[in-house]
């Protein structure tokens, strides 16, 4: 792949991929951005090495989903709670009343599991098919579907007013 090539696909799944990571992030843009410039130089490197077997997003939208997971690992357990992300709860000097629509939302996502949220976010965020989810997070298509059973449920049990 040249490296037209690659910006050309990287134009257009850049934001979708921000988006997925926001998700994945619980609504901090900091670290969705930091994940996103991560999996890009990822798969800029490893670009001679996609032979496109499978779709550029689902290549791309898998790197970012390592990229996840392995700031995950290497995350200390205060960090990941919900007390400790003031980037939520803390409003910035240009936020509006917009920039918490969605934190209970947020705030939910961040009590699943990582593939329930992963599939919840790709299938409900970005429309990506079961075939496509199962892709990515490299599971088969019925695991997929029980991800988004099981993580719909638990949504409704966390948002529950």
């Amino acid at each position: 792949m040249t490296s037209e090539e690659f910006i050309g696909y990287v134009k257009t799944e850049q934001e979708p991929l921000r988006r997925f990571l926001l998700a994945l992030c619980c609504g901090n843009a900091a670290d969705a951005d930091d994940l996103a410039q991560e999996a890009l130089v990822r798969a800029y490197v490893a670009s001679d090495s996609f032979r496109g077997a499978a779709k550029f997003r689902t290549w791309l939208f898998r790197i970012a989903y390592n990229c996840y997971i392995d700031s995950r690992r290497k995350s200390r357990p205060e960090q990941d709670s919900i007390e400790g992300r003031e980037a939520l709860a803390v409003p910035s000097e240009d936020a509006t009343d917009a920039s918490f629509r969605y934190q209970q939302l947020y705030q939910a996502l961040d009590r699943l599991p990582e593939k329930e949220k992963a599939a919840i976010a790709l299938f409900y965020f970005e429309d990506r098919s079961i075939k496509e989810i199962a892709s990515i997070l490299q599971i088969p298509s019925g695991t997929v579907k029980y991800h988004l059973s099981v993580g719909r449920n638990h949504l409704k049990e966390y948002i529950r007013l």
